[in-house]
């Protein structure tokens, strides 16, 4: 006997997002601020044209839970060029925290993904079309310090 499914029924499995333009953007940006990781975790592939950061997101789309993060994935695809300022790239240890994830296009379609650091950091992604890419990778775990990220005013 089959059912319809129900709200209870739902299953929280891992987020697996694509942004195509600056509204989509907008709420993989909500969903990774906060994210925290080594900058060791960062990798541009040439190659397949790729620029993709390995990161521990707070989970905000379960505000009644205790904090939670989940390892991710945020991939940049069709990367025509990478610039950063304020991270040493020699510091791999060093752990950067995302604050926000934003667009500025350009001509035909191309622009610049901007991830915005804590700290004046950045980094700035060029690409030929927008397409970013935000899929968990493992199951969630409590969030070492117990707490939800705040920013004052």
């Amino acid at each position: 006997m089959t059912h319809d499914a129900r709200f209870s029924d739902a299953d929280e499995g891992p987020l697996r997002l694509r942004a195509l333009d600056a509204d989509d953007l907008g709420v993989i940006s909500g969903l990774v601020q906060d994210a925290v990781f080594p900058a060791a975790e960062m990798k541009w592939d040439r190659r397949r044209r790729r620029f993709a950061l390995l990161v521990n997101r707070f989970r905000w789309e379960w505000p009644s839970r205790e904090a939670e993060r989940v390892r991710s994935v945020l991939s940049i695809e069709e990367v025509t060029g990478v610039a950063s300022q304020g991270i040493d790239p020699r510091q791999k240890g060093t752990v950067l925290s995302l604050l926000s994830v934003g667009f500025e296009p350009g001509d035909d379609g191309t622009g610049r993904v901007v991830l915005t650091l804590s700290g004046d950091g950045a980094i700035r992604v060029e690409v030929e079309a927008l397409e970013v890419l935000l899929r968990d990778v493992t199951r969630p775990y409590v969030a070492p310090s117990r707490t939800r990220p705040a920013h004052p005013d």
